[in-house]
């Protein structure tokens, strides 16, 4: 019985250390690949390179198309990558690419501009972070990830232009603080019933709400989901 007992405890010890070793590490870089935090702290207009994984993207245009995209600690957003067609259809959610181009910033936004991309092995998809009560001072550590704001007061929804079919400006409130916020159409605003959603939310209603933490002067998340409460 002792054996038997003893065989089963080292077989389970195997299939452990067999099992970690399958475990990814999404944050390790391969060679003259920043991390995060050199990333981070790269100057403005130096060359930067990067491996992360696609969260979302803007809709592809003149072989150019907008990436979200994250690893385990932190996200970038690439503004206008060059990229076929062909490609764009590949860039699902969780896909990983290594891309170089240049660390840029616009109105508080930090992004990476005149970028190229290669495919790369591997899936990873970020989790939702809340950062609901924080400042807008506390909110730039987050700064392109994807984000949730919940218990939100609807203040003003406005259409850009002033004609539905575009963008949709979205002011909510915590705590009698305002935050900003935005519908980017080439996002998703082919979903219409979202669309529809963001909308016809009226003032006064209490929303739950998720988006990728674009900077304009200030905190300006594009939305991806609405919950009315």
């Amino acid at each position: 019985m002792k054996k038997v007992l003893a065989l089963v405890m080292a077989l389970t010890l195997i299939f452990a250390f067999a099992g970690c070793g399958e475990a990814k590490n999404t944050s390790a870089k391969s060679e003259g690949v920043m991390t995060y935090a050199e990333y981070d702290a790269a100057a403005l207009d130096s060359e930067v390179t990067v491996e992360c994984y696609v969260q979302a993207h803007q809709s592809w245009w003149d072989n150019k198309i907008t990436v979200y995209a994250a690893d385990e600690d932190g996200a970038y957003f690439f503004y206008e990558m060059a990229c076929s067609e062909e490609d764009a259809a590949k860039l699902v959610p969780g896909t990983k690419i290594k891309a170089k181009g240049y660390k840029s910033e616009w109105s508080g936004e930090v992004e990476i501009t005149d970028a190229t991309f290669e495919f790369e092995d591997g899936s990873y998809i970020a989790p939702v972070k809340d950062v609901t009560g924080k400042s807008a001072d506390e909110l730039k550590a987050f700064q392109n990830q994807l984000v949730a704001f919940n218990g939100m007061t609807v203040e003003a929804v406005s259409y850009k232009n002033n004609t539905p079919g575009d963008d949709i400006y979205v002011t909510l409130s915590k705590d009698g603080i305002n935050f900003e916020f935005c519908l980017e159409y080439y996002l998703n605003g082919s979903d219409e019933a979202f669309y529809n959603t963001v909308g016809n939310l009226e003032v006064g209603a209490t929303v739950d709400v998720e988006g990728f933490l674009y900077w304009y002067e200030g905190p300006d998340a594009h939305l991806t989901k609405v919950t009315v409460k």
